[in-house]
């Protein structure tokens, strides 16, 4: 494919996204239906604001999910400080909560618009941003192309580039370029990810680590922990986290085996959409196992099974009621999920081996002995089992894996500093109009 037949190939994209635009209102409706969008505030996401813009320089920083925004918390809170509005998208009503609960009015918030030109436009040419931070991986084509026809700079931070991502833009190497060239910088996670970015045709790119090294732990609410640690008192557990589909039913059996051998174990499963909760309940008890859910208030009874965890922002929690983590996405799933929460909270981490979204952490948590891959169930069963029985080997590893951690801060300086050029004309301006 030429580089005339990608720019007119992205130009059909855009007039598709227009003709489209009378008819997605059903789409957006039908995501309500299902708690994917807030019904409230739905029309955000054809562009329309819900709060003012406020006067002076302004960042706008794009999080999709929830691992997004916990990575970008650090970079936001080091903006704000300097006197610069933030404007701080995501796309899902989890996120949305998150940001509320950690950033609360310090930042404006706004469910990101869908990548249609009329939605686009209409939010740009209101917000006007003066630089715009997109975190990890979020590659839409129309927004791409509207921030660089408008001139505003877009910088992709904490960026990363899946095996399977990587593999599809390669056969499309003019459409790639045609956006990446677009990016006035690309800040990678990894050397693998920057040498990807290169050959798609980002310039420049600058590998400054994972900004979730540089993340604080997930916070809890003491009276809480302290009100499950005493329904719990000195029962084994261990948890399986972030899980997708499919990986509930491989805790169960883990569960089931666990309990020949250590007949008091209480699993905890915190799946990654807790608003699957009530089939997940349903199917856990099919099996013959007894649920309590975070949502009830319920405590943890003696001959409670499984806690299922269903509450948003409250891992902390989760993590800290036990010492042995499974971390999802990662079996059933593909891409894994983020490792390092259970690593800084003293946790030894168990995981599935398809981890591509998290190599290098994974990388690094292997050498150091804080964390192991298993192929299957049983393979699970055996790793927990083996850990539950053994407290050298389990202290072995949780300090390896906060060790770990450690050794993989400093992403966050140097992502500032690969902003300065972009930031300093912005807190210069906000200084000569008063700041806020």
């Amino acid at each position: 494919m030429s580089e005339r037949w990608a720019r007119t190939l992205l130009t059909a994209y855009r007039w598709a996204g227009v003709a489209a635009m009378p008819f997605i209102g059903l789409y957006v409706l039908s995501r309500v239906g299902k708690g994917k969008e807030d019904r409230a505030r739905r029309h955000e996401r054809y562009g329309q604001p819900s709060r003012e813009r406020p006067d002076g320089p302004l960042v706008w920083v794009h999080a999709a999910s929830v691992g997004e925004t916990a990575a970008v918390l650090g970079l936001i809170d080091r903006i704000l400080r300097t006197g610069i509005y933030v404007l701080l998208t995501t796309g899902t009503v989890t996120s949305a909560r998150v940001v509320s609960e950690r950033l609360g009015d310090r930042v404006i918030h706004q469910f990101v618009p869908l990548d249609l030109q009329p939605a686009v436009s209409r939010f740009l040419s209101y917000w006007k941003p003066d630089l715009a931070i997109v975190a990890e991986s979020e590659v839409w084509p129309v927004t791409i192309l509207e921030l660089g026809a408008r001139r505003i700079p877009q910088v992709l931070v904490n960026a990363r580039m899946s095996d399977r991502s990587f593999e599809r833009w390669q056969k499309a190497p003019f459409v790639a370029e045609a956006l990446f060239e677009n990016f006035a910088h690309v800040i990678a996670q990894s050397e693998t990810d920057g040498d990807r970015f290169r050959t798609l045709g980002a310039r420049p790119v600058t590998v400054a680590g994972n900004l979730k090294g540089d993340t604080e732990p997930p916070p809890v609410d003491d009276a809480l922990l302290d009100f499950y640690l005493k329904c719990i008192g000195n029962r084994k557990t261990w948890a399986a986290i972030s899980t997708h589909e499919g990986e509930e039913q491989i805790a169960a059996q883990v569960h089931k085996a666990l309990r020949t051998r250590h007949p008091d174990v209480l699993s905890i499963i915190v799946p990654r959409h807790p608003h699957r909760a009530e089939a997940l309940v349903e199917d856990l008890t099919g099996r013959g196992l007894r649920v309590v859910t975070r949502s009830s208030g319920q405590p943890v009874t003696p001959d409670t099974d499984v806690f299922l965890g269903d509450s948003i922002g409250e891992m902390g929690l989760y993590l800290r009621l036990t010492e042995i983590a499974f971390v999802g996405r990662s079996l059933a799933g593909e891409g894994g999920q983020n490792p390092m929460e259970p690593a800084m909270l003293n946790t030894a981490v168990l995981s599935g081996t398809n981890v591509q979204n998290f190599r290098e952490a994974y990388r690094l948590l292997i050498e150091k002995g804080g964390a192991r891959l298993v192929k299957d169930a049983k393979m699970l069963a055996g790793a927990v089992h083996f850990l539950l029985e053994n407290h050298a080997a389990r202290e072995a590893m949780m300090r390896a894996g906060l060790e770990a951690v450690q050794q993989m801060s400093g992403s966050l300086s140097r992502t500032l500093t690969a902003l300065e050029s972009f930031l300093h004309p912005l807190i210069v301006k906000s200084r000569l109009q008063g700041g806020r």
